[in-house]
């Protein structure tokens, strides 16, 4: 156990690679920008490994003990974990990323977050949730810190294939039966109906996987809807480029990193009026927003965003323009540093 002082310790739920994690894609920028500022002599990251079970990484940070100036907690569910930190003479900082945050939190996250200095969130919507059943913390300090993922996508942005497309991204799991596949697939029909050649291209691997592929066949539009399952981030970013648009008109985002893997590319996105993606789409600029619960509203704007023209191509220019002026990694890391070290 070392006693020398460090300026951060981090608290990072893991740091997997596989998936489409967001906390864990925004963790390990966050790290990355921690240790490009002061350096892996001065900052120690804490955080689950495969197989880790809870008393593991209990012991784990007991071991780790480090006097800190700043104590980053990447998770709401990771706060338990500051008891057996040295945090007594760090500034806490904390962040918040959308679902894990909006319950009523328990009574030992109440009492830990009375240890916190700061509160850092993905977007407004996170933070306006959180307090919704949270108001306790209402005069807490907190400071809004968009995502950002990646760097500018080349000079040219990349043609669509000829047959229009719809791509959905994320994983598929009941426990996440917000993402609106459902809803897509039930306005499937009404977008056939007006044109016949668009195709919907579902990417992730889950439980819930069996039930869309029911709906799917229930609504007649099996033959045009194509489950790919879980695919390599090079794959990822070639069905994007042969999209026409990203929907994921989801219930429950508090931010949605892969608005940002689509807009990167120069696609539109449609997202829901319930939550975060409107803050990092900003419709009409980069997409669309619709009540997912209509059908017939999210067949209409499918059917927009699958038609080539001169309002996609406005969308399309838009919705790169959009992404490289906020949300690239660079863009992501100063504002978090700022907020650590600065603010």
């Amino acid at each position: 156990m070392s006693s020398s002082a460090l300026d951060i310790v981090s608290l990072f739920p893991s740091f997997d690679t596989g998936g489409f994690g967001g906390i864990q894609a925004s963790g390990r920028e966050a790290w990355r920008s921690i240790v490009s500022r002061i350096g892996e002599q001065r900052a120690h990251a804490l955080y689950y490994q495969a197989g880790d079970s809870k008393s593991k990484v209990v012991l784990r940070a007991i071991r780790s003990r480090r006097n800190a100036k700043v104590v980053l907690v990447w998770h709401i569910h990771l706060l338990k974990l500051l008891p057996f930190l040295d945090s007594s003479a760090a500034r806490v900082i904390l962040f918040l990323h959308g679902i894990e945050a909006w319950p009523k939190q328990d009574s030992l996250t109440r009492l830990l977050l009375r240890q916190v200095n700061l509160v850092l969130s993905n977007s407004d919507h996170t933070w306006s949730r959180f307090l919704a059943c949270n108001p306790a913390f209402l005069n807490i300090r907190h400071r809004t810190v968009p995502l950002g993922i990646g760097s500018r996508f080349g000079e040219i942005t990349p043609s669509p294939s000829q047959a229009p497309a719809v791509l959905m991204v994320g994983r598929l799991d009941k426990n996440e039966n917000y993402k609106g596949h459902k809803e897509v697939i039930a306005a499937w029909p009404m977008v056939l109906d007006r044109l016949p050649q668009a195709e919907l291209w579902i990417v992730g691997d889950g439980n819930l996987r069996p039930d869309l592929e029911r709906a799917a066949r229930e609504h007649a539009v099996d033959k045009s809807v194509r489950f790919l399952g879980q695919v390599p981030d090079g794959r990822k970013e070639e069905l994007i480029c042969q999209s026409r648009c990203l929907a994921l008109p989801s219930r429950g985002e508090g931010f949605g990193l892969v608005y940002l893997e689509a807009m990167r590319m120069g696609r539109p996105c449609l997202v829901s009026n319930l939550d975060a993606g409107r803050e990092v789409v900003n419709p009409p600029e980069a997409g669309l927003a619709v009540d997912p619960t209509n059908p017939r509203e999210v067949s209409d704007a499918l059917q927009r965003l699958l038609s080539s023209g001169y309002e996609w191509d406005q969308w399309s220019a838009q919705a790169r323009k959009r992404y490289e002026e906020h949300f690239t990694s660079e863009q992501f890391q100063q504002r978090l540093l700022t907020a650590l070290f600065e603010s």
